[in-house]
């Protein structure tokens, strides 16, 4: 797919992925106003990002620093009121050039990082939103805290760092059912006081935002399969 017929095709797709947005919330008895779509955009070019933009979506997810940093400056230049999320594992050396440029970073998943983020937001007075990452099915090759060790992780984030954390993302495992994993961030994020709940993609978001989801991160529903490397 040409990155014009991609494009062509970002405004419909959007419309369908609000509309289904909508009727999940109604269906939890919430309006869909209570949920926000995170488009997710990595290795999609910017063209394909501006169809999305202009056809009014204003949150964006990327996966990687260096990817972020040479296709969103310009664009949040042009619209300010651009907010950009970090959903991809952050390695420790990259922390103050993803406070920077990040308004959410949704992946804060060890002491040591939060404790390199405070650091970096004491040097930089940059205090983007953060969300701790939830390893739900405690998968070792997955980013996120096990679930048991969340509640000390999170203590620690607010109380001896004083960390803007806002509540908690997941990936379920593939293969598994989903609700379980959305349950069990739900319980934690109820426990902890947290109001946020990051959970759900393209294939399983509704599920989420009838298990409270406020954030679903939806990528190839909206711009469609990603562009293969190298192309």
């Amino acid at each position: 797919m040409t990155d014009a017929s991609a494009a062509s095709d970002v405004p419909a797709n959007l419309a369908a992925v609000k509309a289904a947005i909508a009727q999940a919330a109604a269906a939890d008895g919430r309006d869909g106003g209570a949920v926000t779509l995170v488009a997710v955009s990595k290795t999609h070019p910017p063209e394909v990002v501006r169809a999305a933009i202009a056809a009014g979506q204003r949150r964006f997810g990327e996966n990687r620093v260096q990817e972020a940093e040479t296709k969103w400056p310009p664009l949040k230049a042009a619209y300010p009121d651009l907010r950009l999320h970090l959903i991809g594992p952050l390695q420790r050396n990259k922390v103050r050039r993803a406070i920077r440029l990040f308004d959410v970073i949704e992946v804060v998943d060890t002491v040591r990082l939060a404790a390199t983020i405070a650091e970096a937001m004491a040097e930089t007075g940059e205090r983007p939103d953060l969300l701790i990452q939830v390893n739900t099915g405690e998968e070792p090759q997955k980013s996120g805290v096990a679930p048991l060790d969340a509640d000390g992780l999170i203590r620690t984030c607010i109380e001896d760092f004083a960390l803007p954390v806002r509540g908690l993302m997941c990936i379920p495992p593939i293969g598994e059912e989903p609700a379980l994993h959305f349950a069990l961030l739900r319980e934690i994020a109820r426990r902890n006081g947290l109001e946020e709940l990051s959970m759900g993609m393209s294939d399983d978001y509704p599920v989420a935002i009838r298990f409270g989801a406020t954030m679903v991160r939806v990528g190839s529903a909206i711009f469609g399969p990603r562009p293969a490397a190298g192309g």
